[in-house]
């Protein structure tokens, strides 16, 4: 015996009743519960205002000043009243002479930096995390880590010290063996080693935190059970230390390169001199001597801007090929 439908089919030529919309269900749905969340959680959402505003006022309002970079800019008549030049200030900078030199010295510097710094940061962290005593741990720990608070200019200063020819603490040790005294500051050969390695000196510690928590995220039953198939500590470190940080260097190192032509203006400022200027100036130094003391604004913003461009540029394109590589990116 045939089952009697319990739906009443359409009259023959009108259309199937529609489905009644769910949208405003799922709209009420999520008012309702970004409401109880606010009533929940309303301290967390109160902490975030202040940075949110502060980000606001410094970093995303700023940039509409960025159009300064296309105008020549007027004191009187003030950034949006200024004249429209479009790209001359670019054309200005990309045929000046000194171009392709700042571009060199900052490219090589910060490559130098990021080749010098990030993988030391890395064995240091898993130096100190198969050290198991746990004083001499917190002792080396400790130095490296103290000189990231201080100063950059304090850390120049020692630097021209300790370098200097005459009483430098170097140049002593070289005359103790009968070498001649070297003006390593005056000799722009020695400036970017100079700046890699006391940088290095100075944020290694700092950075080997980083790892040394993801190393602390890393499940223990994979030690026990490398040590069952009879791995060394080298075979650990090489299939678990290292594969269980690749997130977190990955995204580090993304980061590093992606800021490859934003190097810091303070230290490279402080050690320039007249000597070593060959190599010393670099695209940051150059833009403080443009638009402060030269009071080229719209110069100085347009080389700040086609900077940014590039630092862009290099952050998109890195992290497409870790990502590719690794399956590891900042935004995966």
């Amino acid at each position: 015996m045939a089952a009697i439908p319990t739906t009443i089919p359409p009259p023959i030529g009108e259309a199937p009743p529609r489905p009644r919309p769910r949208r405003r269900r799922r709209e009420r749905t999520t008012v309702v519960g970004l409401r109880r969340s606010l009533r929940r959680h309303w301290t967390l959402y109160l902490l975030m205002v202040v940075p949110l505003v502060w980000f606001a006022v410094f970093k995303y309002i700023p940039m509409s000043n960025a159009v300064l970079a296309f105008k020549n800019y007027n004191v009187i008549q003030g950034i949006w009243g200024s004249s429209w030049i479009g790209w001359q200030n670019f054309e200005v900078f990309f045929q000046n002479p000194v171009f392709s030199t700042l571009v060199k010295n900052t490219f090589l510097l910060s490559v130098y930096t990021v080749a010098a710094g990030f993988p030391l940061a890395i064995v240091l962290a898993l130096a100190l995390n198969e050290v198991r005593t746990g004083l001499f741990q917190r002792t080396v720990q400790m130095v490296t880590y103290a000189p990231y608070f201080i100063s950059t200019v304090v850390v120049v200063s020692m630097t021209i010290l300790v370098l200097s020819p005459r009483l430098g603490i170097v140049n002593e040790g070289l005359g103790f063996f009968g070498v001649p005294a070297v003006d390593f500051l005056g000799n722009p050969d020695y400036f970017r080693h100079i700046y890699v390695w006391s940088d290095v000196w100075q944020t290694t510690g700092y950075s080997a935190v980083i790892y040394l928590a993801a190393l602390a995220g890393i499940d223990p039953a994979l030690h026990e059970a490398a040590k069952v198939d009879g791995a060394g500590r080298l075979r650990r470190i090489i299939h678990v230390d290292l594969p269980g940080i690749m997130p977190t260097a990955v995204i580090i190192l993304v980061l590093a390169v992606g800021n490859i032509m934003a190097i810091g203006f303070e230290k490279a400022f402080l050690l320039q001199n007249p000597l070593n200027l060959s190599q010393s100036e670099i695209i940051a130094t150059y833009v403080y001597k443009t638009g402060l003391l030269n009071a080229d604004f719209s110069m100085a913003t347009a080389i700040g801007l086609f900077n940014s461009v590039i630092n862009l540029v290099l952050l998109l394109i890195v992290n497409a090929i870790a990502k590719r590589v690794t399956g590891n990116g900042l935004w995966s």
